[in-house]
């Protein structure tokens, strides 16, 4: 008797697509990942829809309205294990900025008519609604960690990801630190590694795609960024980019906000 292949569901909530796309991207990767699994549920990629229940549940995009909210449970009671990618969907992505405002004062700025516009006060991530077996970051994430999370989860191990800073990375191809020699800002210290440190490869600061690394030490980095002459605002600004309401890096921001005097 043949053996049932493992169905896999791709859902996008909230975001560009960018992470979809990646998987898309790994064209000879993905052909040998499909000989293996049934995609079964994948719209950027095909109109064909196979009923769940799905074994592994890849979710793209944050949760910004109710509709969003409901259907992240559907999804979570469909799905075996649930993996979120990218930054949208592991801390809310760049559009969790609005966090940090008032959305009806945006609403009312960008929109004719403001009040068609349905939407949450907040954009946050899946993990804040249902539980997730395991997240990957990266804005997008990185396409060959895509493939190993799914052969990980296939062969029932354990995904292996790093968690150590962008400064690995950046020693390993070996790049001169921008902030040290340059005295260029950098978020590569206090930031995961994934993407082979390619702003820093050439000579730009990194920008944390990849959110916050393990124990990051925010408070050392901003001390150092205010020696180099940026400002408090310019500082916090850096944390709150796409990855602005990750634990580590919102904490940051919020402890840079204007004292009262």
């Amino acid at each position: 008797m043949a053996r049932r292949k493992p169905k896999l569901a791709v859902w996008k909530f909230a975001s560009c697509d960018g992470c979809q796309l990646s998987l898309l991207d790994c064209e000879d990767e993905l052909l040998a990942v499909a000989g293996e699994i049934e995609i079964a549920n994948f719209p950027e990629a095909s109109r064909a829809v196979v009923a769940g229940p799905y074994d592994i549940s890849l979710v793209e995009g944050s949760v910004t309205t109710e509709h969003d909210a409901a259907r992240i449970q559907e999804v979570r009671a469909s799905s075996k294990v649930l993996i979120t990618i990218g930054a949208c969907a592991t801390a809310g992505g760049i559009q969790a900025l609005r966090n940090f405002a008032d959305v009806k004062e945006f609403t009312s700025v960008v929109y004719a008519h403001p009040e068609y516009i349905s939407t949450l006060d907040q954009s946050t991530p899946i993990g804040a609604h249902v539980t997730v077996d395991f997240e990957l970051r990266g804005c997008p994430v990185n396409k060959m960690q895509l493939i190993e999370v799914l052969n990980a989860f296939l062969n029932g191990r354990r995904p292996n990801t790093p968690h150590h800073s962008v400064c690995f990375e950046c020693k390993t191809r070996g790049n001169v630190c921008v902030m040290v020699a340059a005295g260029t800002p950098c978020l590569g210290p206090v930031t995961q590694a994934g993407c082979g440190a390619i702003c820093p490869s050439y000579h730009r600061g990194c920008y944390a795609c990849f959110g916050p690394a393990e124990t990051p030490n925010t408070a050392s980095l901003s001390d150092w960024w205010a020696r180099l002459g940026v400002s408090r605002p310019q500082i916090q600004q850096a944390y709150r980019g796409f990855n602005a309401w990750s634990g580590n890096f919102r904490q940051a921001g919020d402890q840079l906000e204007p004292k009262d005097d």
